[in-house]
């Protein structure tokens, strides 16, 4: 039994599949975002899904692809982790990069691929390998156009009474936005960038509004400019995005590639099909 696991901060999909492709079981966990969590808490988010639990001896290859995985200390805690609770597999951990490339870019291709989703990255893929130029300091001070930067923006946007009283009306309908229970979330609770992501639905529900608007723009602006214009051929190469915020965003995404003279190239919402496929292909 091999499992193909696709991991952001927010959430985990998980497929296990035998030797023909032919899917096993399916589950869903929180994600498993090894600069957030401590080791005991991945192994107690694996327990509370009964059919990972159940088969986990039987589990010959584990193919890990994650957010806060780009580093070789998170790639060796986290597989010290798996290494334990799956004994008989063999584990791999990647980033969660690799797991956009192996989705949307054809064998061999050269491309661009970002993930827009709790958090951001952005790398350049030479056909063979990944490329880097900026290293991720995490959601506190990066991750430009997530959703978790946009969830920041919109709670600023309130506090700051700079959000129109029609839209914060509807804003206070949706969310609990008590000082206590916010700083809670955000300073005790784990996953604070999760937390702050759940706001980006909010942020799309009303992307017609012209603040929403401005805010998406704003951070797809910031995104193009700081991450993908970094590499010298950003406008010889499709830029594939993985991700629910390019996802629902994607027309956003067009107007701003339009204005860039870049090339918009697949749009997914999650990569975990894809990676069949290639795990079929390259067993």
């Amino acid at each position: 039994m091999r499992l193909i696991v696709d991991s952001g901060s927010t959430k985990a999909d998980w497929i296990a599949i035998d030797e023909n492709g032919k899917v096993l079981f399916t589950a869903q966990t929180l994600g498993l975002n090894p600069e957030i969590l401590e080791n005991h808490e991945v192994i107690e988010r694996l327990n509370d899904r009964f059919d990972i639990l159940q088969n986990k001896n039987e589990v010959t290859h584990l193919f890990f692809y994650g957010a806060g995985c780009g580093t070789d200390k998170m790639k060796i805690t986290l597989s010290r982790a798996f290494q334990d609770y799956f004994k008989n597999a063999i584990i791999s951990v990647e980033e969660d990069t690799y797991a956009a490339v192996y989705a949307t870019t054809p064998k061999g291709e050269k491309a661009i691929v970002s993930i827009l989703g709790t958090g951001s990255n952005c790398s350049y893929f030479d056909g063979k390998e990944l490329h880097q130029k900026v290293q991720s300091l995490g959601y506190i001070v990066m991750d430009d156009c997530s959703g978790n930067v946009f969830g920041k923006e919109l709670i600023r946007k309130y506090y700051f009474n700079k959000m129109p009283k029609e839209l914060a009306t509807d804003f206070e309908k949706e969310y609990n936005l008590e000082p206590d229970f916010i700083k809670n979330k955000l300073y005790k609770d784990t996953n604070p960038n999760a937390y702050l992501a759940t706001f980006a639905k909010f942020l799309i529900k009303h992307k017609d509004h012209e603040l929403c608007r401005k805010i998406i723009l704003k951070g797809m602006k910031s995104f193009v400019k700081n991450y993908i214009k970094q590499f010298e051929n950003c406008k010889e190469v499709p830029v594939h995005f993985v991700g629910s915020i390019a996802f629902y965003l994607k027309d956003e995404l067009k107007e701003t590639f339009e204005k860039y003279d870049l090339q918009l190239g697949t749009v997914l919402r999650r990569p975990i099909d894809g990676l069949i496929a290639y795990h079929v292909a390259n067993k």
